[in-house]
């Protein structure tokens, strides 16, 4: 039997007071919706079906072709977008209602949902949760046997009713037939003016038809977003099975409560990550690497034993053994290689630095490469921007080069091998390999003996 998945996803969002479609604000480097969507994936369940209204462009753009889309042109409530979305849903087809704001529901528990309901047959299986405060959720009333008799909102709950811990978490398997037929008999008597599709339950059970309560494992997973305050507790959830996931994995996290964590971080084995660190974007971190104390890596690719100290890394790649930090910053398309020690408040942007150079202190390297066994001083800068139009020059170090402390390197420029420059040098020409320079001007004191 089929059963098919449809998200709903079209709500305004209003509490969150955002411009921002609400299925589209980020847990843990993630549009909420794509957890919703990974964990219908992980239940092994046909091509979903999407619903979406405010921002629908926006909200097929990050979802890509992973769905079929339907428009709910007016809000009408949950019963009139599932309405919209059954357009979509082939007939004879059991349906899975989810909701595109509540994140943290597992691939396992929708896969425990669905067996029940095609195990037992009902004609409504429905998720519930034991809350130790349930206010504000509709109670889950059940009868002999533990079916479910009805659903009470808190509003029209008598004092024992309020007293029940078990509350409706919003998703269901629904037979696909008794869904449609019911749909048709809701009617918006409340004081929104509203579809409410808790009044298509309340239809199933007076016609007879059962309704099976599965209750799950953690009541953390049915937590919805309807706020900022939902939003940052949704985070909170998030990041710690995140990083369980890690220490699982055999990565040390020092301190879980100040490290944060993107969902398509990898981080290999034997890794310590120090306090105040965060990981975000698609950062790759290789085995036996120290990240932290207050390191910010960001889509950066760490090799194995590489070590990242009070430091940011963006979009760059730091290699097998190297260090940075502390206060250093690696700005996107920096390439730096093996054995490469970066030291305190140097900046790194879009340049490659070979293996086994040393860039100890206060240096800015852009648009740079240099080669192997190189020495950059302190105060070291290359002058890469000629002019107005914002085109920036390169400058080129060859392997063994010795740069002297505050020496400018005024791009275009090429470091022969073996070169040196003096302390507070200021290069505007190339400089041959084997070179000694000095001035400002820079000039040559001692030729090259290269070539005899």
């Amino acid at each position: 039997m089929t059963v098919r998945p449809i998200i709903l996803a079209a709500g305004v969002g209003k509490r969150m007071r955002s411009s921002l479609p609400k299925v589209l604000h980020r847990i843990c480097g993630r549009p909420m919706i794509r957890y919703v969507l990974a964990a219908v994936d992980e239940a092994g369940l046909g091509r979903p079906v999407v619903v979406v209204g405010r921002g629908a462009e926006a909200v097929q753009v990050e979802v890509g072709d992973g769905a079929t889309f339907v428009v709910q042109a007016e809000q009408k409530g949950t019963a009139h977008a599932l309405l919209v979305g059954l357009e979509a849903a082939p007939d004879g087809e059991a349906v899975l209602v989810l909701y595109g704001d509540v994140p943290l529901l597992t691939g396992q528990t929708l896969e425990r949902l669905v067996a029940h309901y095609r195990d037992a047959r009902p004609g409504v299986t429905l998720l519930t949760a034991s809350l130790p405060d349930p206010a504000g959720y509709g109670r889950i009333v059940r009868g002999t046997g533990g079916t479910v008799t009805r659903i009470v909102e808190e509003a029209d709950a008598s004092p024992d009713e309020r007293a029940i811990r078990e509350i409706n978490a919003g998703t269901y398997v629904f037979d696909g037939a008794l869904l449609r037929e019911g749909l048709r008999h809701v009617q918006p008597t409340n004081a929104q003016g509203e579809y409410y599709l808790t009044d298509v339950i309340a239809w199933t059970l007076s016609r007879g038809a059962r309704v099976d309560a599965l209750p799950v494992d953690d009541p953390v997973e049915v937590l919805g977003v309807n706020s900022r305050r939902d939003l940052a507790r949704a985070e909170a959830a998030m990041r710690e099975r995140l990083l369980d996931r890690l220490m699982d994995g055999g990565v040390t996290v020092v301190d879980p409560q100040t490290t944060y964590l993107h969902a398509d971080v990898a981080v290999g084995e034997d890794t310590i990550i120090q306090p105040g660190s965060s990981l975000e974007g698609t950062t790759r971190i290789g085995r036996g690497c120290v990240i932290g104390p207050n390191a910010r890596l960001v889509d950066a690719t760490i090799g194995d034993g590489a070590a990242v100290v009070a430091s940011t890394v963006v979009q760059s790649v730091l290699g097998e053994g190297s260090r940075i930090g502390p206060y250093s910053h690696l700005r996107p398309g920096s390439r730096i290689g093996r054995r490469v020690e970066i030291g305190n408040f140097a900046e790194v942007k879009n340049s490659t630095i070979g293996d086994g150079s040393k860039v100890h202190h206060k240096s800015y390297l852009g648009d740079a490469t240099i080669g192997e066994r190189v020495n950059i001083g302190a105060g070291t800068i290359t002058c890469n921007l000629r002019d107005r139009s914002g085109k920036k020059w390169p400058t080129i170090i060859e392997d063994e080069a010795f740069i002297g402390s505050d020496t400018m390197l005024v791009a275009p420029l090429r470091i022969g091998k073996g070169a040196t420059t003096g302390a507070g040098s200021v290069v505007t020409k190339d400089v041959p390999a084997g070179a000694v320079v000095v001035g400002v001007p820079a000039r040559v004191i001692r030729p090259s003996e290269v070539g005899g």
